[in-house]
């Protein structure tokens, strides 16, 4: 982590971003130690504002309290990965219902966009932005559908999620199932170029369960 905190109104808020970063972008994976004097001298605070910050991280559920060991950032939990996804479905589903009805083709444009910088980061290896232009992508189509607060929910569950994500697509990364990282948003934008919201509505829950049997594997595998 190489992100250091600059004096503002509330160390806390700026501890409790770097940190966040940090652990939905894989830098911190599941079960590292988050050792409050460690971080406060890499981000160059007292240890004060890094308490607070990872009280915080455990309340929004991204880190947790072990035994002899104090914080660490939430492990992967097949039970809460089923929970967690098949929530997305209910809300997702009929986001996409709502877009795909109503997205205009500037979005559809910017859509594809992010589809092709998605495309490329997989080339490269780049879980990480491969995941933040995926998430751009269907974030277009479900702000076209007019409902803020269902996106706001989603963009919340998707950061839930990262961890579980990233397994995912690292798995997946030059295996047979790789065109799954892919396949199904390339169908949606065709679908929702085309204004045919069935096939936009299939694409993306076919999608979602996809991620899920995925991650799903590769938790089983680790176990």
């Amino acid at each position: 982590m190489s992100k250091r905190v600059e004096p503002a109104a509330s160390l806390t808020d700026q501890v409790y971003a770097v940190l966040h970063e940090a652990i939905t972008s894989g830098e911190y994976p599941a079960g590292y130690r988050l050792r409050i004097r460690d971080i406060a001298a890499e981000v160059g605070t007292s240890v004060m504002p890094v308490r607070e910050a990872i009280r915080r991280l455990e309340e929004s559920g991204f880190a947790e309290r072990v035994p002899h060991k104090g914080s660490v950032v939430k492990g992967l939990h097949l039970a809460e990965l089923l929970h967690v996804y098949e929530t997305r479905r209910l809300l997702e589903v009929e986001a996409a219902r709502r877009g795909a009805a109503l997205i205009g083709k500037e979005d559809v444009a910017r859509m594809r966009h992010e589809y092709e910088l998605m495309r490329q980061a997989l080339v490269e290896g780049a879980i990480v932005p491969y995941l933040d232009h995926d998430e751009a992508l269907l974030a277009i189509l479900y702000e076209a559908g007019g409902n803020p607060v269902m996106l706001n929910i989603i963009r919340t569950l998707w950061q839930h999620c990262r961890a579980y994500k990233i397994v995912g697509a690292r798995g997946a990364l030059g295996t047979q199932s790789y065109d799954t990282l892919w396949q199904y948003q390339e169908r949606l934008v065709a679908a929702v170029d085309s204004n045919d919201v069935e096939a936009a509505v299939t694409a993306n829950d076919e999608s979602i369960l996809a991620a899920s049997d995925r991650i799903k594997a590769q938790l089983e595998a680790l176990s």
